[in-house]
């Protein structure tokens, strides 16, 4: 019986593990099969020392929970979450552009502004937050606000890189060849960025679940961080776990939603 081979592959050579595998299929199953071995071991180890429920439970213990309190309790704080989560991502991302656009067009503007920006970020942002309660009360104003206080800042330094960090041959050309400044900007620069850009919102997403989740923690009566709070008081990890799960669940989506606009957009301008 005659074998077929590929001719680019000399007898004896080792093949090497998952070369066949399409690069998306690896993308997707490697994590996903290191996260399922984590949470087998995480079971075994559980059972095997019979470690308490208070103070770790098994990832089995914690799926019941999430599967009989999810559309009673869960939901019903996950939802004032995630929605004041969205609404600081949304405005952090437009002050962020806005403002790198800004400091970009203007030196003088940038030596004014950036520096302060800058100062601001190194103040410890957790001992802001009972600040903005008092300026905002205890409403979703006020972790709105730190929330984008927080997040906003990743947006500004990553678009301002991509804003200047164009070709100096392309910008040395547009002027040959007569571009106003807000051609080169619209035209050049903009679609330069964004690849940039969008690496500052995907960080911005993740900052901008923790300054809501840190302002429930502070005052609130309803959010996951809430429901955290409340849980840990009443020594209920099981529960605490099921929130963070539905938490990393929101993070994961939020991201993939920004991953895609930036994959849409990037087809569309074609680059």
């Amino acid at each position: 019986m005659s074998t077929t081979h590929n001719p680019l592959i000399q007898p004896g050579t080792a093949v090497p593990l998952g070369w066949k595998l399409d690069p998306v299929m690896r993308a997707i199953l490697l994590p996903t099969l290191t996260a399922l071995l984590l949470i087998a071991f995480w079971e075994a180890t559980v059972r095997i020392l019979a470690i308490p429920a208070v103070l770790l439970p098994a990832p089995s213990a914690i799926a019941d929970k999430l599967v009989e309190l999810f559309f009673p309790l869960i939901l019903q704080h996950a939802i004032p979450t995630v929605t004041e989560s969205l609404v600081a991502f949304l405005i952090s991302s437009l002050l962020g552009v806005l403002l790198a656009g800004l400091l970009s067009a203007s030196t003088v503007v940038r030596e004014a502004l950036y520096p302060n920006v800058v100062f601001f970020q190194l103040i410890p942002k957790i001992a802001l937050a009972p600040l903005f309660i008092v300026w905002l009360g205890i409403g979703s104003e006020s972790r709105v606000a730190f929330s984008i206080f927080i997040s906003f800042f990743p947006v500004v330094v990553a678009t301002l890189a991509g804003l200047d960090n164009v070709d100096r041959d392309l910008l040395r050309l547009c002027k040959a060849l007569r571009a106003s400044e807000w051609q080169v900007f619209r035209d050049v620069r903009v679609p330069f960025a964004i690849p940039y850009m969008f690496s500052g919102m995907k960080i911005a997403t993740t900052f901008s679940i923790i300054g809501i989740i840190v302002g429930e923690f502070v005052t609130s009566q309803a959010g996951l961080g809430y429901l955290i709070l409340f849980a840990s008081a009443q020594a209920e990890t099981e529960l605490i776990f099921a929130a963070i799960v539905v938490l990393c669940a929101f993070g994961l989506v939020f991201y993939g939603l920004v991953a895609m606009a930036e994959a849409y957009l990037r087809k569309k301008l074609g680059s």
